[in-house]
């Protein structure tokens, strides 16, 4: 099952939602502003794109939304610092939408042709 993590008012989050309605894929959304991913979802999205990113680290930092307002907050920290900052800001400083394929896949962004390989 996908799940879809973001907000209500996220245009990319939207759109996530419709190519996943298109392709009449089962999906659940769930909007950061109401419920936060546990540490285990956070984890877990963490590990997937470590995978693809090539470490944890870089993982974390795909995971940050450069042009979020909230940004210079996270910019200068340590990585432990960023994940812990990124894990207990998830609306206001990831790059939406986080997407999770199970377990061992995940993207974040906008990334339909990631999304196409799960279809």
């Amino acid at each position: 099952m996908i799940q879809i993590f973001g907000t209500n008012k996220s245009f990319d989050c939207k759109s996530a939602q419709r190519f996943f309605k298109e392709r009449r894929i089962p999906f659940q959304f769930v909007d950061l502003k109401e419920k936060a991913m546990s540490r285990g979802e956070f984890d877990s999205v963490i590990s997937a794109l470590a995978r693809s990113e090539g470490g944890r680290s870089a993982a974390v930092d795909a995971l940050i939304d450069t042009k979020a307002k909230d940004y210079p907050s996270i910019a200068y920290l340590d990585d432990s610092d960023k994940e812990d900052k990124l894990f207990d800001n998830q609306a206001a400083l990831m790059k939406l939408p986080v997407c999770r394929n199970g377990k061992t896949e995940a993207s974040c962004g906008m990334q339909q042709k990631i999304w196409e390989k799960w279809t």
